[in-house]
């Protein structure tokens, strides 16, 4: 069963900036499309963005130019670069391994934008 372990979270000021790590458990991580979403109180989850596997890259709209979605596939990792960060942020944040037949995610990291 493969395991993500995301971590990075915490509170940051409007305007700051944070990195999000998500860490695969097994090797093989570039067979995999990974996401990030995010699920703010009172909100569905939505997909902030994902990378796939020939790395390419997709964002919502509210996070373009702002954060950045990468992979180490050596290290198993996606990361989740956050800039420019706004109230509008804060959720918890969760990542997403996915190909056919498969479908995992991790337990989130908390992402509190506040003065």
């Amino acid at each position: 069963q493969v395991q993500l372990v995301e971590s990075g979270g915490g509170l940051v000021q409007p305007g700051g900036s944070l990195r999000l790590s998500c860490v695969h458990s097994e090797t093989g991580i570039y067979t995999y499309n990974m996401a990030w979403y995010r699920q703010a109180p009172g909100k569905q989850r939505e997909l902030v963005a994902g990378i796939f596997t020939g790395g390419s890259t997709n964002y919502t709209s509210s996070v373009k130019g702002r954060f950045t979605i990468s992979r180490d596939n050596v290290k198993n990792t996606v990361y989740l670069q956050m800039a420019s960060l706004r109230p509008e942020d804060t959720a918890v944040y969760y990542c997403r391994a996915y190909r056919a037949g498969f479908d995992f995610w991790g337990r989130g990291t908390q992402v509190t934008v506040s003065s």
